[in-house]
């Protein structure tokens, strides 16, 4: 016993201190992306042609990012002969509707919102969630399980996964909804009790990602559910999923908006 007591002695405190405080991010972390369409020749397509889940299309401003379908890769950074487009350190993601994933030059990036009052008096110290895995490669479901670890702790917030529908306040969905899970998820959906909340975690449950092409996925989740809030990525970083869900439930201090 005395053994197991100095082991826990030396490891120390190994929880995580967000979010008083933010963990340190590798260099490689690959956050909201930055235009600066000043930047871009005129009549220039490369970044759009390099992307290949058509995240890019060309405004009259410049260059858009659909954060919802972008995978995080650096093609149109490679591509961009004049770094017109850049990933910054920021991981706050999350949005509470598809229109506001879309970044144009320039333009405010609108974070997630609380849940209105009620809704936020309901789930705002204990939300229950029942995690489904509808058809994409585990990338998420990988990064969303992380938060159960002993450096996040997910649990501090009064956030748990439940096994049973029946026992959840919500769905935190990955994948793009093949049409073989489409059933099981309207199922799954059915049995939680309401009222409930659905929300969409990678680039496939919101746009249907890499396979977006492919006809036998439906391109995400809001094509079969009314989703409350979307957190994108491929997958999203912990530190990612985590600011959503505390923004859901009013939990950070308001930023509403983020500047280009």
């Amino acid at each position: 016993m005395i053994h197991i007591l100095l082991s826990r002695w030396r490891q120390g405190y190994r929880t995580l201190p967000y979010p008083k405080r933010l963990p340190a991010l590798p260099e490689r972390f690959r956050g909201r992306p930055h235009i600066q369409a000043e930047r871009c020749p005129e009549g220039c397509r490369l970044c759009a042609e390099a992307c290949a889940t058509e995240a890019i299309r060309l405004g009259a401003a410049g260059p858009e990012i659909d954060l919802g379908r972008c995978l995080f890769c650096p093609d149109c950074v490679e591509a961009c002969p004049e770094g017109a487009i850049a990933f910054t350190g920021d991981h706050r993601l999350a949005t509470r509707t598809r229109e506001d994933l879309v970044r144009t030059p320039g333009s405010e990036y609108r974070l997630a919102a609380a849940l209105d009052r009620e809704l936020k008096r309901l789930f705002g110290r204990s939300l229950k969630l029942r995690v489904v895995s509808a058809g994409g490669c585990n990338g998420c479901e990988v990064d969303v399980n992380v938060l159960n670890t002993l450096a996040w702790d997910l649990g501090r917030f009064g956030i748990q996964y439940v096994a049973s529908p029946r026992h959840a306040d919500g769905l935190l969905v990955c994948g793009p909804v093949t049409r073989n899970m489409e059933l099981a998820v309207r199922k799954t959906y059915d049995a939680v009790p309401g009222p409930k909340i659905v929300i969409a975690v990678g680039a496939c449950a919101i746009g249907g990602g890499p396979y977006f092409r492919q006809e036998q996925q439906l391109g995400g989740v809001a094509g079969t559910l009314p989703v409350d809030l979307f957190i994108p990525g491929c997958p999203p970083h912990p530190l990612t999923i985590l600011d959503g869900l505390l923004r859901l439930l009013g939990r950070l201090e308001a930023e509403g908006r983020v500047s280009a």
